[in-house]
């Protein structure tokens, strides 16, 4: 596939360029609309549940199994999508979540019992379209060899953060001032259009991957070590996500200030956009693998002093400053997607990614909840500590894997090529080839 590929070095990547990628606006509008629902979701299921049981535990358990299912589906989606096509998996899947999700609703407004919403929550979750692994896709089959793609994985983390400001704040305005299921129905209906016109726009996206030979097997992408590691870090990411949202409500209410948890988060999400927007802008020297660990020790630092803010002043200061860090973090996660796993199985890498940030949310949703139940706001904050501190502690253990095979180029074996190319790699040549055509030379890339 021919690649957008600017060949002026002394351009500098920017949003404005990325955007006047040939079809970019054609995918990134609709994909959009197809996102904000998902930052949607999950306040709307616990609102419309609480109103309805009386209970936030029990909200609580069906948001955290619509959260896990998500997670265990997404990436069985994504390799659909390699298989398929987006657009052959988005139709179908769009039309299962509205169905799913409204029966949600209809079994919520029917008194029904717990458990038969957290039974209903499962297919709820589990047909999630997975858009945002979708647009990635696109730009990076689009960008695939190009200085532009780091700005595109940051445009995709501000895109991914602003739905999940205005997806919030729209389903509760909704919920508490027309009906308990407004959210869950205007969420059904924005996945239902925003999806069937996402999958409208088939140019841009991805060829399927064509079908093994006989005896042969698709690699999946969970066979690449370097995109263990990435999910590793992924869940700690989440973790934080998770706690940040349990422990700024409840450090809201022990100071006798509940309604300051929207300021706060507010501020977290913020400061998360920020550094997004300047790692877009950005042109990086360092290689990605060492942004990520240099983000992630960043992060693990922030998110381990969060338990000794004892004023809103001061936990507002040190979330802006978490989500400063978490950016640069996911945003190069994502980039290093499109070095580590072929264009075949990228799909279905990222939503093993998006998976993995939706199961550390969940995951520590139920943990810091617990635990600010039993001692209080401070311990809740423990939370996105140990899980970045772990996280980290297996991203430096395995970096080893997050370095790409450097891919072989041949060339000719001409005087002024070689010397052209003595001049300029990092490692000497392996000399002539089987044909005595050129020269092999190994890409070093960091």
């Amino acid at each position: 596939m021919t690649s957008a590929v600017t060949t002026d070095k002394s351009a500098r990547p920017g949003y404005g360029q990325l955007l006047r990628t040939p079809g970019a606006l054609g995918f990134v509008l609709p994909g959009f609309a197809a996102r904000l629902p998902f930052g949607m979701l999950t306040i709307s299921i616990l609102l419309l549940v609480q109103h309805t049981t009386g209970s936030y535990g029990s909200a609580g358990i069906v948001a955290a199994v619509t959260g896990i299912s998500m997670a265990l589906f997404a990436p069985v989606m994504g390799k659909l999508i390699d298989r398929h096509g987006q657009s052959a998996v988005l139709v179908p899947v769009a039309l299962t979540h509205a169905t799913a999700v409204s029966s949600l609703a209809a079994l919520a407004l029917l008194g029904a019992p717990v458990w038969a919403l957290a039974l209903a929550a499962v297919p709820a979750g589990a047909s999630v379209p997975q858009v945002g692994p979708m647009v990635r896709s696109r730009w990076a089959a689009k960008l695939e060899g190009s200085p532009l793609l780091p700005t595109a994985a940051a445009f995709e983390s501000v895109t991914d953060e602003f739905t999940f400001v205005v997806g919030p704040v729209l389903a509760t305005a909704l919920c508490t001032g027309i009906n308990p299921a407004a959210g869950l129905v205007t969420e059904a209906a924005l996945t239902l259009i925003g999806g069937l016109l996402f999958a409208a726009q088939r140019a841009t996206q991805p060829k399927p991957v064509a079908r093994p030979a006989h005896g042969e097997k698709h690699a999946s992408a969970l066979s690449f070590h370097g995109l263990r590691v990435l999910i590793v870090a992924f869940i700690g990411i989440g973790a934080v996500f998770g706690g940040m949202q349990v422990s700024l409500a409840a450090f809201s209410e022990e100071m006798g200030n509940p309604g300051a948890n929207g300021l706060l988060y507010g501020v977290f999400a913020a400061g998360n956009m920020i550094a997004g927007i300047a790692c877009g802008a950005i042109a990086w020297k360092i290689g990605p693998r060492r942004r990520l660990i240099l983000g992630y020790i960043g992060l693990t630092a922030a998110a381990s002093v969060l338990w000794a803010a004892d004023s809103m002043i001061l936990l507002g200061a040190l979330g802006l400053v978490v989500g400063l860090c978490i950016a640069p973090a996911l945003i190069t996660g994502y980039t290093m997607v499109e070095q580590l796993i072929p264009a075949t199985s990228r799909t279905e890498a990222f939503t093993w990614l998006t998976g993995a940030v939706a199961f550390g949310q969940a995951g520590a949703v139920t943990l810091a909840g617990r635990l600010t139940d039993a001692h209080g706001a401070s311990y809740g904050f423990l939370v996105p500590m140990v899980a970045t501190v772990l996280a980290l502690s297996v991203l430096l253990a395995l970096r080893a894997k997050l370095a790409p095979k450097a891919p072989s180029r041949i060339v000719s074996s001409s005087k002024p090529a070689a010397q052209a190319l003595r001049s300029t790699s990092t490692a000497p040549s392996t000399g002539v080839n089987e044909r005595g055509l050129g020269h092999r030379v190994p890409v070093t890339v960091d």
